[in-house]
């Protein structure tokens, strides 16, 4: 009997878990021969080599596909353990998914330019009325090079336009003061990396 230590790295452990730990109970039901206790974001398991192997594996498929669409139904476990390719989400023109597993595409045929000039440019500049998206387009994009890993970090940048009152006069330390302004950006990060990931990426 061996023991293995499996880190859940790019995921928010309470949905790969599950609503009381659902997906948690339905994957030990799966492997019988396996002893699995799970512990914030580290799964600790005990058993025969050969059934960790593929469990380990499994483990691996399920943490990619939540990674990937932020959400990890009964369904998807089971397809994936017996071997069986899941069901794909309708992908089409999707940038990212949202924390509630929702499609986030574009919905404009400008924001249909902005995401393709984004794959072929290093700088892109955005320039349009308050509202056309151009912010939010811009965070999921960063956000899906973010789970491609093609970057290692985003950096959040907003000129401080100041509206009546000057920035040296609001209560707290430099990050306080900015804030305000960082706030859309802050309110579409919310909606594309669950708010554990986000703390901890902040």
């Amino acid at each position: 009997m061996i023991e293995k230590l499996i880190v859940l790295e790019d995921i928010d452990p309470v949905i790969f878990y599950g609503v009381n730990n659902a997906n948690m109970q339905l994957i030990k039901a799966l492997y019988p021969k396996l002893r699995i206790i799970a512990r914030g974001n580290v799964i600790k398991v005990l058993g025969d080599e050969e059934e960790m192997c593929a469990f380990e594996e499994n483990i691996t498929k399920l943490e990619k596909y939540c990674a990937e669409y932020n959400s990890l139904k009964e369904e998807v476990i089971i397809d994936i353990i017996k071997g069986n390719a899941p069901q794909a989400e309708k992908s089409g023109n999707v940038i990212v998914f949202s924390v509630t597993g929702k499609p986030i595409i574009p919905r404009s045929e400008n924001q249909l330019k902005l995401v393709e000039a984004f794959a072929k440019n290093d700088m892109l500049f955005a320039i349009g009325p308050a509202g056309s998206g151009k912010t939010y387009t811009a965070i999921a994009l960063a956000v899906r090079a973010l789970k491609n890993k093609e970057i290692k970090k985003i950096i959040l940048s907003r000129p401080a336009v100041e509206a009546g009152e000057k920035l040296g006069f609001l209560p707290g330390d430099m990050k306080d003061k900015i804030d305000p302004y960082l706030q859309p950006l802050y309110d579409a990060l919310q909606d594309m990396i669950p708010a554990a990931k986000l703390k901890e990426y902040m």
